[in-house]
């Protein structure tokens, strides 16, 4: 199997496989029991919490471990919101975000609020003056992605945070960091975000965790469960143990060599880029600038027929956003691209594990499938 969608999930090492399965088998103490084995749990945990906030840049007290990444967007969306009701009922996002975020948007709209989606142009481009330009004295929130994750734009969050301190300090800023996190140099504290969520499972950890930064300009945030007070009686349940412990054991191993490894999936990519460009009809969307998402388009051919064709030959890629199930593309749609070009989108995304191997055998298949179809848009 050659696979290249990193972007929608990616594999789970060995070390972190087995992280997980001694909490599973002997290390599975619920962390709110009062004997031994609760405590040594309530121990790690926090340990867990210590790893990936570091990563993240912040404080262990500032971050709460969520099931995902969308859960993550929906609670900053609601969080930010609510406290910023009296402030006025205005979101401030983009075109191009992923659907938990467009959804979470989606659903305030039906409780009054009015929305500003802001179109990239042709190229993916979202500026922090266009953002700025959007907010006004009623905006409670802007919600911007740090990596888009069918095209790779990196987006200027930093330069929005600036701009939002002088434009209009109470205004909250969302970053949905899932393809931003150990992808991107970025540190919390510094960043400007107020509220951060990433996710485990596209940095080598288990699917059904994540983590949401919750920065301190957020005063005392709606808990998002209520129950037994756990995740400092934010997020109510029982810790998802095993996920935690796979979650940041995954995070020790990507910080292990993390300069080397973005330097490798950015390499990578541009091998990529050479090779696909030698592809009759064949054309990058997009100038991304993060190092493991590359969209391409090869112009007239259906791009859910090349994923079936390739993946019938054990090459995983993708027609976009995982999310999506074989829909139209919200961000391909935003770019305006002409019929021919938008209906052949595909992207490629790279991890630690890519190899010029696996680029090579994409590039062959791809070759074979314009060589012996007719394109059908």
């Amino acid at each position: 199997m050659v696979y290249l969608d990193h972007a929608a999930t990616t594999p789970v090492p060995r070390d972190v496989a087995d992280a997980m399965y001694e909490v599973l088998t002997e290390q599975f103490g619920n962390p709110s029991s009062q004997y031994g084995l609760g405590l040594e749990m309530k121990r790690r945990v926090g340990l867990w919490r210590k790893t990936v906030a570091e990563a993240l840049g912040c404080e262990p007290q500032q971050l709460t471990f969520t099931s995902c990444g969308t859960e993550g967007d929906n609670w900053a969306i609601q969080a930010a919101c609510h406290q910023n009701r009296r402030l006025g009922r205005h979101i401030v996002t983009t075109a191009v975000e992923h659907s938990a975020v467009l959804a979470s948007c989606q659903r305030m709209e039906s409780q009054g609020y009015e929305v500003t989606y802001l179109a990239p142009d042709s190229q993916g481009h979202i500026t922090a003056a266009q953002v700025l330009d959007a907010v006004r004295p009623d905006t409670a929130l802007v919600s911007v992605m740090m990596v888009n994750n069918e095209l790779g734009s990196v987006y200027p969050i930093a330069e929005i945070a600036q701009g939002l301190k002088e434009k209009n300090p109470q205004t909250l800023l969302h970053t949905d960091a899932v393809q931003g996190f150990l992808k991107v140099p970025f540190a919390a504290r510094t960043l400007g975000a107020d509220l951060i969520a990433i996710s485990g499972h596209k940095v080598g950890g288990p699917k059904g965790v994540g983590a949401l930064y919750i920065g301190p300009r957020v005063r005392n945030p709606q808990p998002l469960i209520a129950g037994g007070g756990q995740e400092n009686g934010l997020r109510s349940g029982t810790e998802a143990t095993a996920q935690l412990s796979g979650f940041a054991k995954a995070v020790e191993l990507r910080q292990e060599h993390l300069s080397q490894t973005l330097s490798h999936m950015a390499d990578i990519k541009a091998y990529a880029a050479r090779a696909l460009q030698t592809i009759p009809d064949l054309i990058l969307i997009g100038d991304g600038q993060s190092p493991h998402i590359l969209s391409v388009s090869l112009v007239g051919w259906p791009s859910q027929n090349i994923v079936n064709d390739l993946g019938a030959q054990g090459i995983c890629i993708s027609a976009g956003s995982a999310c999506h199930r074989g829909k139209p593309s919200h961000v391909v749609a935003a770019l305006h691209l002409p019929k021919k070009v938008a209906g052949g989108v595909i992207r490629l995304s790279f991890g630690p594990e890519t190899t010029q191997s696996d680029i090579d055998a994409c590039v062959e298949a791809l070759r074979r499938h314009h060589d012996s179809r007719l394109p059908m848009l």
